[in-house]
């Protein structure tokens, strides 16, 4: 795989990312516990929305194939897509939808940090705009981590679970691959295992304040999202995401 092409599966495991991330939130339009939920939430999964199109836009430039940010997110089959395992994972209860949010956005904060000097203007350009962004959604997510994981023993009892069930797809989250390693050594990110040290002493602040637990380190297992292995979930949601616009391609609103 040439320098140009690991860029690009760069910008689509981000964009990738943001995408699924915000089609979750907004499942959840109508459904959360409460009307100031459900409108921060739905500001979060437009935040995220805006943000993949930016990485898909970049993502399809550099494709040169004819495909827009459009087609990329609509018109690709699941083994194309690069997203994290942790944010295909279904809203299930409150407590869920929360932890998966944090975890990714304590993921997200740190590596568009690590972005932000990128040797590549554009992803640098495109970090620096969305961090402004993230950083109130890791703040927003850390908050209701510490208010449920420290609330009644009832709110703790369940975020505790949602923790442990979530927990084995952060070993992607804090792992360093080959590909991250020569990312860096071109410059286009920072020190990966810098950004892996960062998350986990986040992770360990909020968590030890919350009085949740934090679990075991999450072993390797033989799905990989950058690789297109997904779990059960990602099909379903494409399915809903992808209906209107691969039964209209060519519309035009």
């Amino acid at each position: 795989m040439n320098q140009t092409d690991e860029l690009i599966d760069y910008l689509l495991q981000m964009g990738d990312s943001a995408l699924i991330t915000g089609q979750r939130l907004c499942e959840l339009c109508g459904h959360a516990p409460a009307i100031e939920e459900e409108l921060a939430l739905m500001n979060v999964g437009l935040d995220l929305v805006g943000q993949a199109r930016n990485w898909l836009e970049y993502a399809a430039e550099l494709l040169n194939d004819g495909r827009n940010a459009d087609r990329l997110a609509f018109l690709r089959g699941e083994h194309l897509y690069r997203n994290l395992l942790l944010v295909e994972q279904p809203n299930g209860d409150y407590a869920q939808t929360c932890v998966r949010q944090f975890l990714y956005d304590a993921w997200h904060f740190h590596r568009l940090q690590g972005l932000q000097n990128s040797s590549d203007k554009m992803v640098a350009a495109i970090a620096n705009k969305a961090l402004k962004e993230v950083t109130y959604h890791l703040r927003r997510s850390s908050e209701w981590m510490l208010r449920l994981g420290d609330g009644t023993d009832y709110s703790h009892q369940r975020m505790q679970s949602a923790l442990d069930q979530l927990w084995r797809f952060t070993h992607e989250l804090c792992t360093v691959s080959d590909r991250e390693q020569r990312q860096y050594q071109v410059g286009l990110s920072s020190d990966p295992q810098l950004q892996v040290n960062a998350w986990r002493e986040t992770i360990e602040g909020i968590l030890a304040r919350a009085t949740l637990k934090l679990p075991p380190p999450a072993r390797y297992f033989y799905l990989s999202g950058i690789e297109g292995r997904h779990t059960e979930n990602l099909g379903p949601l494409l399915a809903t995401m992808q209906s209107l616009p691969r039964a209209y391609p060519d519309a035009r609103w």
